[in-house]
């Protein structure tokens, strides 16, 4: 077997959010044509769990049966670009680019395990396949190496006065945590960190964050509950709109049966 990373089909459905017999019978109905081994075992490269992910959504958010989505997920470009780190002028993903950083401060996966409280495995999962980390333990991992997840995912400074980008070209922050999709709204960093989130059902930060700055929020379909200081309560629907001090600890989770989107803007570039 080569290099490439792959999953057991129980890691795999944890990361989708569904169970090992869906994916079985997603797989009879044609959706997904899993790694198979020797011995006849189901293994899942990182590509597969993205393609599970949107089936997911499809399905339990459109309410689209197994030949539409067989169709939709046929169709090129149905989804936004994902961008990649660059780094000396080569590819890297996220995951690499934390390990990068942990060995130019010379820390080993403990050390920075005892400091920032995600667990060794976590974190050697995620150096090697840039997945399953909450937005909570990324934010985390930014502020331990000095720097934020704009940064890590790749957006560049820019020497534009503007920046335009039209509706649905955005890019893509890489899909680390299940169920969260974070899109640009202006290239490069800015004063202003201007995303598009897309929380799939169920999909939170998983604790809570706090850094320097203001944070404003506009929900433009479903429903997300934000907690300021693990004791303040604010649900906001279609509509809402929300500003607070990002030093406040805050966590968020989409309390909507389907998918919550909302624009959401930090300043100064601190997340």
């Amino acid at each position: 077997m080569d290099d490439q990373v792959r999953y057991k089909i129980a890691e795999a459905a944890r990361m989708a959010g569904v169970s090992p017999s869906t994916l079985r019978l997603w797989e009879s109905q044609g959706l997904v044509e899993p790694v198979r081994t020797a011995s006849g075992q189901r293994l899942y490269e990182p590509a597969h769990v993205e393609r599970l992910k949107r089936i997911s959504w499809l399905r339990t958010d459109k309410g689209l049966n197994p030949a539409a989505i067989r169709e939709s997920l046929s169709v090129e470009g149905s989804t936004p670009a994902v961008m990649e780190v660059k780094s000396d002028g080569a590819e890297k993903t996220i995951g690499a680019r934390l390990r990068h950083l942990r060995r130019d401060v010379g820390c080993t996966l403990e050390k920075v395990a005892d400091r920032t409280g995600i667990t060794v495995s976590l974190l050697s999962t995620f150096e090697r396949t840039s997945q399953g980390l909450s937005v909570k333990a990324l934010h985390d991992l930014a502020d331990f190496y000095g720097t934020t997840m704009a940064a890590l995912t790749g957006q560049g400074e820019s020497s534009a006065r503007e920046s335009l980008v039209r509706n649905a070209e955005w890019t893509a922050w890489p899909p680390t945590s299940s169920g969260v999709t974070v899109q640009n709204l202006t290239t490069g960093r800015r004063q202003m960190e201007c995303h598009r989130f897309q929380l799939a059902p169920g999909a939170s930060s998983e604790g809570a964050y706090s850094h320097d700055g203001e944070e404003f929020m506009h929900v433009l379909a479903g429903r997300i509950e934000i907690i300021l200081d693990g004791d303040q309560f604010f649900e906001l629907r279609e509509g809402d709109s929300f500003y607070f001090e990002s030093r406040r600890p805050h966590s968020w989770r989409n309390t909507h049966e389907g998918e919550t989107v909302l624009i959401w803007i930090n300043t100064p570039p601190t997340f």
